[in-house]
């Protein structure tokens, strides 16, 4: 088993846990009140001050700022468009599906500039995403997933033969590979704390230890105090579930883990390569994410057990004994290598789902609620893009943001307890029945893994 097993995440094993800003001080008032300080609503905060630096914005924090998925995440940078492009096409037009992904390709470079900008150091390195297939089913998947990307637009998505794959990493089985330029490799917990810090310094009031009770129009409530605000959003992703007032089934919590080893030896490197940092990933319907980190340690992320019963959240990133096992026979299948290797650190969080597994940012005018998220697991760059859009809907700005087709969208509620859970474990076990069956037959694409997506509208 590994050495620490939750304390929110290696990744702040390896920077430090940090101190509690203060908490609320009693009644305020605000121009702008965000609730959550994880990579959304901070980056909804800087925009907001960048754009208008007399605003008084003020962020409200149940823990810490980072303490979810902005300080657990796998470190991919992609500016990918993760979601089903023909289910934007009822709130938008073809070309308008397309600008989204012009604009979502364009966050790479953006978070970039502003980490350089504010001066934060997380690690980031330029690189490629590489999405290998190990048996004839993963191929298939690649080749379709390379087509369908180009055609609405995303030019940078290519296939690359099995010799191709293997001389960039050697992973065993290899048959081929998608690759995706333009990403990035980040340490998310550097990068969510340098933001606060950077918002902090725009004049961002940032208060944490803080637990929201209840959200009105122009009112949020909470165990420190009053806020009244003309503008409140929620930006809270895989804890609105948490959140009072109905909201445990307008996004699904879905629980994502991962596990990272000690440091390679010089050696072992030597037979993996993996000289060019690339995020690697695999085409198994359930399906893994992977970085070579900073001090030369190998990170492996997947679902493990996807779902709680109602809901429910993880305590401090602590996951079940069996999602580490399903990890490290990830770790081992992927680099053999590392079997002599110790595993440091297993953690895990959430990651929020919508029914319709869509992302959406949107402001209410009417009441003055806004929210943003619902990422499905892309939020590292897909939360900047909803942030400078939030503050372009805040300060009723008519920019190409806010025409985008995820701006605005609404969709239906997850079924009650214990639909929702029987749904989202059935698919999961689909998706697994159907990677075995594809890795034992080595034929075509199961059934089984398009009967498990139908199942819950993936």
């Amino acid at each position: 088993m590994p050495q620490k097993i939750g304390e929110v995440s290696f990744w702040y094993a390896d920077i430090g846990l940090p101190g509690l800003r203060p908490a609320l001080a009693g009644d305020t008032a605000a121009d702008v009140c965000i609730i959550g300080a994880g990579y959304t609503g901070l980056w909804a905060a800087y925009y907001l001050k960048e754009a208008q630096p007399d605003l008084d914005v003020l962020v409200v924090e149940r823990e810490f700022a980072g303490f979810g998925a902005s300080g657990r995440n796998g470190g991919w940078l992609t500016g990918g468009f993760a979601w089903n492009h023909e289910k934007y096409l009822t709130t938008g037009s073809p070309q308008g599906v397309r600008d989204m992904v012009k604009a979502m390709g364009g966050t790479v470079d953006e978070v970039i500039r502003v980490a350089r900008a504010e001066g934060i150091d997380a690690d980031i390195r330029r690189t490629s995403e590489l999405m290998v297939a190990t048996n004839p089913a993963q191929l298939a998947r690649a080749a379709a997933e390379v087509a369908h990307r180009r055609a609405w637009g995303e030019a940078r998505a290519h296939l690359i033969s099995a010799a191709q794959a293997r001389a960039r990493v050697a992973i065993p089985g290899v048959l081929g590979a998608m690759v995706l330029g333009g990403v990035a490799r980040v340490q998310p917990a550097k990068l969510v704390r340098g933001l606060a810090q950077a918002v902090e310094g725009k004049g961002v009031r940032l208060v944490e230890g803080t637990t929201v009770t209840r959200i009105d129009p122009g009112l949020v409530s909470t165990d420190r105090g009053r806020v009244r605000a003309p503008i409140i959003v929620r930006a809270t992703e895989g804890f609105t579930a948490t959140l009072p007032g109905g909201a445990r089934r307008a996004w699904l919590p879905l629980n994502s883990a991962q596990i990272v080893t000690a440091p390679l030896p010089p050696a072992m490197w030597a037979e993996i390569g993996w000289e060019g940092h690339e995020i690697i990933g695999d085409f198994a319907n359930s399906y893994c994410y992977c970085q070579r980190t900073r001090e030369g340690r190998i990170a492996v992320g997947a679902r493990g057990v996807p779902y709680r019963m109602g809901s429910a959240i993880d305590h401090r990133g602590e996951p079940d004994p069996e999602t580490i096992r399903r990890l490290i026979a990830i770790l081992h299948r992927h680099f053999p290598d590392t079997q002599t290797v110790k595993v440091d650190h297993a953690w895990c969080g959430v990651l929020g789902v919508p029914r319709d597994w869509c992302a959406t940012v949107g402001l209410d005018h009417a009441t003055g609620i806004g929210w943003a998220g619902g990422y499905v697991g892309v939020g590292v760059s897909t939360s900047n893009l909803a942030g400078r859009t939030l503050a372009d809907l805040v300060l009723r700005r008519d920019t190409d943001l806010v025409r985008l087709p995820w701006v605005n969208r609404k969709v239906r509620r997850w079924e009650p307890e214990p639909l929702r859970w029987l749904g989202v474990r059935g698919m999961y076990g689909l998706l697994g029945l159907a990677d075995r069956r594809e890795a034992r037959l080595g034929g075509p694409p199961s059934r089984l893994a398009a009967l498990g997506n139908w199942l819950t509208g993936h």
